[in-house]
């Protein structure tokens, strides 16, 4: 059970609940009178806690929910609960044959020891911009599940974060299960991020692209996504527009990598400049649709 002197000493009026159903999960973040907070792996959560960045009233842990710990297929179609880690997700063999840029981009997040507590959900709903993740699964056309007093309702996970710490989410309301849908023949994805590190380090731009050959080796379909590069994690429709109709050749590249630059509206910080993202934007999306390019022709 959670030691909440631990987290943070001054936390006294802090109160821990560890549900059983997400409908026990909603009622209580519906009628929590001050700012209440979902623990899932609490990997971003916890240091928040301990550096007085929030101070919620109320944790509301959900890993005891089996309803959000699953990996299921559904004609074809993932479901995978919010509450998954990442080394669940690497440990699926079916799932990262058939979306492995997803996998890859959600093992990322953190050291090993990390991927044992992280989940999408939590890297999500953190709503960072840098998110690894989450350009990943909106390359994908992943939607959410999400569950709240007014019942369920779907979002694609593009539509979620809204800026920095803020989602599109209402009160009582929490993701509960991605989506990947079932995947065309020859599509592929891709996920590729810069850091100034080798490792363990928050993306200073990420793309992740995702692609459909038809049989002459066409592009049919794109989608591309960037994070890191604006308030909120991007989804590029110019960027995919820029693929379709090529055999995502120099020019289509070339045209993908304008996209691509023309979308950021990135900050000056000390992991980059403004500049610096925006070319590293291109370059990444031009890398990332190679992969992608190569894995849909393999089939």
């Amino acid at each position: 059970m959670l030691n909440l002197r631990q987290i943070n000493k001054e936390a006294c009026d802090m109160r821990y609940e560890a549900p059983s159903s997400i409908d026990q999960a909603v009622a209580l973040l519906a009628s929590a009178s001050g700012e209440a907070r979902v623990l899932a792996g609490g990997t971003d959560l916890l240091v928040q806690i301990k550096t007085d960045l929030v101070e919620p009233t109320l944790l509301v842990d959900i890993k005891g929910i089996a309803e959000l710990r699953e990996i299921g297929e559904e004609a074809g179609a993932f479901r995978i609960g919010a509450a998954v880690t990442g080394a669940e997700l690497k440990e699926n063999p079916r799932l990262k044959a058939v979306w492995p840029g997803v996998v890859e981009a959600a093992n990322l997040i953190g050291s090993t020891q990390i991927q044992g507590r992280a989940t999408m959900g939590g890297n999500l709903c953190n709503a960072s911009p840098a998110a690894d993740s989450v350009p990943a699964l909106i390359a994908a056309g992943a939607k959410v599940a999400i569950v709240g007093p007014g019942g369920r309702r779907e979002a694609p996970v593009e539509d979620i974060v809204i800026g920095p710490r803020r989602l599109s989410l209402t009160k009582g309301e929490i993701v509960a299960s991605f989506l990947l849908p079932a995947k065309a023949p020859r599509t592929a994805d891709a996920y590729l991020r810069f850091i100034p590190r080798t490792e363990m380090d928050i993306a200073v731009v990420g793309c992740g692209v995702c692609l459909t050959l038809d049989g002459q080796g066409t592009c049919t379909a794109a989608r591309v996504a960037l994070g890191a590069v604006a308030e909120r994690p991007l989804m590029v429709a110019a960027a995919g527009a820029a693929l379709v109709g090529s055999k995502v050749d120099g020019a289509a590249l070339a045209t993908l990598d304008a996209a691509a630059r023309a979308a950021c509206r990135p900050i000056d910080d000390k992991r980059g400049t403004k500049e610096f993202r925006v070319e590293v934007a291109g370059v990444l999306a031009r890398r990332a649709a190679q992969i992608a390019l190569e894995r849909a022709r393999k089939g």
